[in-house]
C-alpha cells in the first residue's frame, strides 16, 4: 500500500491552498493519513473527495466541526502493520518512551503538531513518524510531507519530500 502522511495543513491561515505536489500524491496513494490541525473542514472534504481513503484526527487548532467528524486518535491496519494517528505527543525529549507506553499495540505512530519532520524507533519497535507540514515550515528549511509503502508487515521506501517555496 502506498501511503501519504501529512499534518498541520492550517488552511486557510498558513496557506490558501494545498500544494499541487501534495494533491498529486493524494491521488496516487492508497490512503492518506493526516495528523491534525486541518483548521477548516473544506480541507478534509477536499482530501476525502480525492483520496481513496483518509485516516485523520483533529488537532489543537481544529474547531467543533472537525472535532465532530474526526477522532482524537485513529487506528488502522495497513499493509499488515498496525498504524495509529494522533496530533500531539508532547516534548521531543522522552517521546519514544512515552509513545511506546501509550501505544503498546501499534507498529507505527503518525503524529504532527511540531511541524518538524521526525523518524525514530522506540524501544520495543514502535516507529514514530512526523511528516512536518506542507504549508507552514515554521523554523524548518522546507515545507514537507512523507510517503511510504506498507506491505507484508514492513515499511519500505519511507521518503521525506521537500516542497518548493510558495510564490
Amino acid at each position: 500500500m502506498r501511503l501519504l502522511l501529512t499534518a498541520d495543513t492550517h488552511l486557510p491561515k498558513r496557506a490558501k491552498v494545498l500544494p499541487d505536489q501534495l494533491l498529486a500524491e493524494t491521488e496516487r496513494a492508497d490512503a492518506v493519513l493526516h495528523a491534525g490541525d486541518w483548521v477548516d473542514a473544506a480541507t478534509l472534504d477536499l482530501l476525502e473527495a480525492r483520496a481513496r481513503r483518509v485516516i485523520g484526527v483533529y488537532g489543537n487548532n481544529d474547531g467543533p466541526e472537525l472535532r465532530a467528524r474526526l477522532p482524537e486518535v485513529a487506528r488502522a491496519e495497513l499493509g499488515g502493520l498496525r498504524f495509529g494517528v494522533v496530533h500531539e505527543t508532547g516534548a521531543a525529549q522522552g517521546r519514544e518512551r512515552r509513545c511506546a507506553e501509550r501505544f503498546p499495540d501499534l507498529d507505527v505512530l503518525v503524529f504532527g503538531h511540531s511541524h518538524i519532520p521526525w523518524d525514530t524507533v522506540a524501544p520495543g519497535g514502535l516507529r514514530l513518524l512526523n511528516p512536518g507540514s506542507p504549508t507552514d515550515r515554521r523554523r524548518q528549511p522546507y515545507c514537507t510531507y512523507l510517503t511510504l509503502t506498507a506491505a507484508d508487515g514492513e515499511l519500505r521506501d519511507v521518503a521525506l519530500h521537500r516542497l518548493p517555496p510558495r510564490r
